[in-house]
């Protein structure tokens, strides 16, 4: 760009940004420390309303933030109803517990009154069936067969909707119709025994079954 040119004097150029502002570094506040004081120690209990940084810690070096952390007592002036008090509930989170039987949910499914809660989803074991009731357990829910376990489901002559006992059922009876002892070494018999074995084997591995 030329000198003279008259967008030279419409260029504006940023100004530089300040350097970072070294922090402010404390003196420590043990009485005759003239050494830094860049470690902060509360200097009691915090309080429901906290208050500005400034006015709850003291700033000390690290030998003086050392010293005062040993002799600190976070329980002064505390009686010792209260420190117990607060002991239980930070066992607890600051959560209400109850006794064995005391809570009243617990009592009624002891009877077998409780009301079970409502599980549109099925992400838990019961649903909601009303008080007095108690849902039967369903099985685990299968996954559709693949072509090849459909396959080895017909060699045995099962459907898709057979559940896993039906199929071991199935198995043994095919076992044992199809044995070269009941079959007088029929050959036609132990190459359907074959195939009935290799169904069953393979229904197990894939997990079917």
């Amino acid at each position: 760009m030329k000198l003279n040119s008259k967008y030279f004097d419409m260029i504006r150029i940023a100004p530089r940004k300040a350097k970072n502002a070294e922090p402010e570094v404390r003196q420590c506040q043990h009485p005759g420390c003239e050494a830094p004081g860049p470690h902060r120690a509360p200097k009691g209990r915090l309080p429901d309303e906290k208050p500005p940084v400034e006015d709850f810690y003291y700033w000390f070096c690290a030998d003086h933030i050392r010293e005062y952390n040993r002799a600190f007592n976070y329980f002064e002036g505390m009686s010792e109803a209260e420190q117990t008090a607060y002991r239980e509930q930070m066992a607890t989170g600051y959560r209400p517990t109850w006794k064995m039987g005391v809570n009243s949910w617990a009592g009624q499914a002891a009877k077998g009154d409780a009301t079970f809660f409502d599980d549109p989803l099925g992400l838990f074991k019961y649903r909601n069936t009303g008080p007095g009731e108690r849902p039967q357990e369903e099985g685990p829910r299968r996954r559709p067969p693949r072509n090849a376990e459909r396959k080895a489901l017909e060699a045995l002559g099962l459907d898709e909707t057979a559940a896993l006992n039906d199929i071991k059922a199935r198995y043994k009876e095919l076992v044992k119709r199809f044995h070269p002892d009941a079959n007088g070494g029929n050959r036609a018999a132990e190459d359907q025994l074959r195939k009935v074995i290799q169904a069953y084997d393979y229904l197990k591995k894939s997990g079917f079954c």
